[in-house]
């Protein structure tokens, strides 16, 4: 028996080609669904969901991560900026999978499915067959084509009809940015990239199978979906359980507290302007490079990329793209009276985007509540500013 099973694990970890043929799984096989609580990066921030196949008889015992991605890959910061960032789907040793859990501490849950011996060799060769070279790789998607939702898909792929979706697995439906804000905190810096860099469509609520791109989601899901008219997993069982750390968020270093901070600077600077009647050109020169910049990333990320998550992105009403032309001009000495009307339409962005926000178009980060102040009491005051200066010049 064991020679048998050095021989298998030889033939099984040569890559597998047309000339090798999967084998069949004894009776004794098991396949689970594993879920892995969140870590401290950002894109391990929402869990993660792999398949597991176990088979004593023939040594196996190897877990099929869709989760993967290699940064080393040809013009691959080009292609995330562009939204054409490839996955990979990656067959490892569960022993190792797990490993890498208990290291960073993150929990891991296993739910076995109930699947005859014959629907048990149908996902196996499944898994396989897209384990190939050409067939691992995947166009990724934060939302609809991720590690979680590939679960699902695999297995409707394998099972169509016998699979039935429970909707009621959820008590209440989310937006996308509720769902992404249930694992990461608003006064993050995550959280406000986040906000920053996907538009109004990520606002609107999800439908229940659209929450499964959340690996807590699949995991509820496995305990109310139904195949062949039975219970689809047993209950989940804890592999590993996480021990409690301390609270490591430090407020002095949040993105409101900077808000904050930038916030009063300009207040202060405007209300010293108003009471010298003069004007700080370094300061507008910051204000509307800055603006200017993220403006210029969001109508990138809208227009001129492949990212169906970053359009319709109204950040832009406030980081404005002509702010960045602006700000050359603001620097000059000598002011010119007849850029007075742009701070109106900038004044006029601020409301429309306050409109926005109210009204539920778009949820916009906290982060920008004190930001959205300054930058209107300092477009009032440029406005008057370059009012006076043309009354003067007159």
């Amino acid at each position: 028996m064991r020679l048998k099973k050095w021989l298998f694990l030889i033939l099984f970890l040569i890559p597998i080609t047309g000339f090798l043929q999967v084998p069949e799984l004894s009776p004794l096989s098991k396949i689970s669904l594993l879920t892995s609580g969140p870590g401290d990066i950002l894109y391990t921030a929402f869990g993660h969901s792999a398949i597991r196949v176990q088979d004593p008889t023939l040594g196996i015992d190897v877990v099929y991560n869709y989760g993967v991605f290699d940064t080393r890959g040809e013009n691959f910061y080009l292609k995330f900026s562009q939204g054409r960032m490839d996955y990979l789907l990656v067959r490892e040793g569960f022993e190792s999978y797990l490993r890498d859990y208990k290291l960073t501490n993150r929990w891991v849950t296993e739910q076995a499915l109930n699947l005859s011996l014959p629907e048990k060799t149908k996902l196996f060769k499944y898994l396989e067959n897209n384990n190939l070279p050409e067939n691992k790789t995947y166009a990724y998607d934060y939302f609809s084509n991720n590690c979680a939702t590939k679960i699902w898909f695999v297995l409707e792929e394998n099972f169509g009809d016998k699979l039935l979706f429970d909707p009621n697995y959820i008590d209440q439906r989310y937006s996308f940015r509720e769902l992404v804000h249930q694992h990461i905190k608003k006064n993050s810096w995550g959280a406000f990239g986040i906000d920053l860099a996907l538009g109004a469509d990520i606002d609107r609520k999800a439908t229940p199978k659209e929450h499964l791109y959340l690996p807590i989601y699949v995991m509820r899901q496995f305990e109310m979906a139904k195949l062949n008219g039975t219970d689809l997993a047993e209950e989940a069982k804890p592999l590993f359980e996480a021990s409690p750390e301390k609270n490591r968020f430090n407020f002095f270093t949040s993105p409101l507290f900077l808000s904050l901070i930038f916030s009063i600077i300009i207040l202060g600077i405007t209300y010293s302007d108003f009471k010298k009647a003069k004007r700080s050109r370094a300061l507008d020169f910051s204000i509307f490079l800055i603006t200017g910049q993220a403006g210029s990333l969001i109508f990138f990320l809208w227009f001129l990329t492949d990212h169906i998550w970053t359009v319709q992105n109204y950040n832009i009403l406030w980081a404005f793209p002509l702010n960045l032309i602006l700000s050359f001009l603001v620097l000059r000495k000598k002011s010119n009276p007849k850029i007075k009307n742009y701070f109106l339409i900038l004044l006029g962005l601020l409301g429309l985007m306050l409109c926005f926000w109210v009204f539920g178009v778009q949820e916009f980060s906290p982060v920008l509540i004190p930001i959205m102040i300054a930058l209107a009491a300092r477009y009032l005051y440029l406005w008057k500013f370059y009012t006076s200066a043309k009354k003067i010049a007159s």
